[in-house]
């Protein structure tokens, strides 16, 4: 009979235990002006660093560096290197590589300020600064999207850069993917879910979170023909 007891009292001590609830991580304080403003900086400086590119190279915009058979390699994020002040890492890669070779991984840890996360943590090597990719996305593995002439629905009314949901390496060939026969992907990682987009003319707005659907997808689609109402979609 005392064995039983003792069992029991084991178990519910055990069980005590399990059941103990975990803490929770304090939240984040409000974004403050100087955070806001920083991201605002970066997305204006990638924004530019993009279309210089394109100036320079008759209208092509930067893509994913890829084989010979068009397999991904680098991420844009690099192509544009010397367009954003960072000539000198840029010539550290090696271009005929993939970012995860044993040379270029160890550039991972370069990753520039420019590119840095905002207020919330990452991995090493991280970054929310993304394009949109797919079908009737600007950007994506079957696009070869000149400036302005794929942009028919105008620079000021299509999205270039944005900062996604979910960073990623930003050596990566990596961004996010859209479909617009389905839900918007994840945005806003930084700011609660609000978020901010450098538009294909180098402007830069804040979004809110969880925007109007029907007027996002106008935003990431540059030949939809469609009017877009940007003041619904800002914060």
């Amino acid at each position: 009979m005392r064995a039983r007891l003792t069992c029991a009292v084991l178990l519910g001590g055990l069980a005590g235990v399990i059941a103990a609830p975990v803490p929770k991580a304090d939240p984040l304080a409000p974004p403050t002006a100087k955070e806001l403003k920083t991201s605002v900086n970066n997305l204006k400086q990638i924004g530019l660093g993009i279309i210089s590119y394109s100036d320079t190279f008759a209208g092509r915009m930067p893509t994913d560096i890829t084989d010979k058979d068009g397999k991904p390699l680098l991420s844009w994020r690099v192509e544009i290197l010397p367009y954003i002040e960072q000539q000198d890492l840029y010539k550290e890669f090696k271009l005929d590589e993939p970012w995860d070779s044993e040379h270029n991984k160890k550039l991972i840890a370069k990753l520039p300020t420019i590119y840095a996360p905002i207020r919330v943590k990452a991995k090493a090597g991280e970054t929310f600064y993304q394009v949109f990719t797919g079908e009737k996305a600007l950007f994506g593995p079957k696009q070869n999207p000149k400036y302005p002439a794929s942009i028919p629905d105008g620079t000021s009314n299509t999205a270039l850069v944005v900062e996604a949901g979910e960073p990623v390496i930003w050596t990566k060939p990596a961004d996010v993917p859209f479909d617009e026969k389905k839900a918007l992907p994840k945005l806003g990682g930084m700011f609660d879910g609000d978020f901010h987009v450098v538009l294909c003319d180098g402007s830069v707005a804040l979004l809110k979170k969880n925007p109007d659907e029907k007027e996002m997808k106008k935003l990431i689609t540059p030949a939809d023909g469609f009017t877009l109402d940007l003041d619904k979609l800002k914060k």
